[in-house]
């Protein structure tokens, strides 16, 4: 029963983190694809999105490692690195679920000054300029419209999708959240176990 209970634990925690590694390789890879076929050209974005991935595909490795050899160092540490992950996302998770319209407006106008690419790629992908104005007849926008006379502004397109994406992303968080804390459970659990190929006198 104790070798039953030992390799489940075992097999369980390496299908979650092979589940993990194959997410942050997704991740990475997106964000490459999106920046090598010029769909997004903000640098922090790619970057950021790059970053979350190696970050998630480091923790899995460590976390795989750590179920394959039972090692009590990298276990623990797997295990307090994950609670904190599930912390954070958890906490970011319900906050995108949660946000009002007055809300959501204030981030996008934030999140639309600070960074020139974000608009560039914005107003070319949707088709229109400026976030609550039209430039100027001495300014420029990417947007094929903008030759034509035809542009409206960016904020009402931005909006009508941004609850979605919010929802989208708050809901798939939310899935994943509660993985991580299955993850920590199970780190826990398979810790403490004794494992059956060993000296039965010795802990590990």
């Amino acid at each position: 029963m104790g070798c039953a209970g030992f390799t489940c634990s075992k097999n369980s925690l390496c299908a979650l983190n092979i589940l993990y590694v194959m997410v942050s390789l997704l991740m990475i890879g997106i964000a490459a694809w999106g920046k090598w076929f010029g769909l997004v050209s903000s640098f922090q974005v790619v970057g950021g999105i790059i970053g979350v991935g190696v970050f998630l595909f480091v923790v899995a490795l460590a976390g795989l490692v750590g179920a394959m050899k039972h090692h009590q160092v990298l276990l623990f540490f797997y295990m307090i690195i994950l609670f904190m992950v599930f912390v954070v996302q958890f906490s970011v998770s319900s906050a995108c679920l949660a946000i009002n319209k007055d809300q959501q407006e204030h981030l996008l106008e934030v999140g639309w000054n600070n960074s020139q690419s974000t608009q560039t790629d914005v107003e070319k992908t949707l088709n229109c300029c400026g976030f609550l104005q039209l430039p100027g007849p001495n300014d420029t926008c990417p947007a094929a419209c903008f030759l034509q006379n035809t542009c409206t502004t960016c904020a009402n397109k931005i909006q009508a999708h941004a609850e979605e994406v919010l929802r989208f992303v708050g809901g798939i968080g939310l899935f994943f959240s509660f993985t991580e804390i299955l993850g920590v459970w199970l780190t826990y659990r398979y810790r403490n176990q004794k494992d059956p190929r060993a000296n039965p006198s010795a802990f590990l």
